[in-house]
This record gives structure tokens, sequence and C-alpha cells, in this order.
């Protein structure tokens, strides 16, 4: 939805709603993964290193850039994991 208003000096105030929460983000936030093609795939297993430790406390491990919640590792673990889970932004996986 656009709303166009014009005053009396003018001025013109374009807003713009969209995506699930009304509002427009602006632009991609941490990666340009979204609805493309993922560098993981369900079940397949990879070697990774755990670079830190989320709030929740998992670790987490990139693959091409691709964020990796790993349940249960530790920051600095050079590990296998498998993939158990994949969405938009990240993908989440089990210690092998």
């Amino acid at each position: 939805m656009f709303i166009h208003i014009t005053g009396r000096d003018n001025l013109i105030l374009i807003m713009s709603y969209s995506g699930r929460n009304g509002y427009s983000r602006g632009g991609s936030r941490g990666g340009t993964f979204g609805s493309s093609p993922k560098p993981v795939e369900m079940g397949k297993e990879y070697e990774v290193e755990i670079s830190e430790i989320s709030k929740r406390g998992d670790g987490i491990a990139r693959i091409q850039g691709f964020v990796i919640f790993v349940q249960g590792a530790k920051a600095g673990q050079k590990t296998n994991i498998r993939i158990t889970s994949i969405g938009d932004r990240f993908a989440k996986a089990e210690v092998v």
C-alpha cells in the first residue's frame, strides 16, 4: 500500500507498507539467501568449525556465509554435523 500526500508547500510524503508485520525491512539483513538455493541440504553431513555461541546456547557455524545453529556444540570446536532443518535465513543441525 502506498500513501501519497502533498501539502501546500508541494512536499511529497510516500510511505510503503509490506511484509509479514506490515512494514518493509528495507533490504536484506545479514544475508541474501531468502528463497534462493541454500548451500546446505537436509540430512547431509558437513565438517564445520563452531565460531561462537548463540544467546540460546547453540553453537554457530557458517557454510558459505549461511548460518547454522548446532545444538550442544562449543565455540572453537571442529566437528561433523548433520542438517536437521533448513529455513530461509538459517539451518539447524546436530553433532554427528
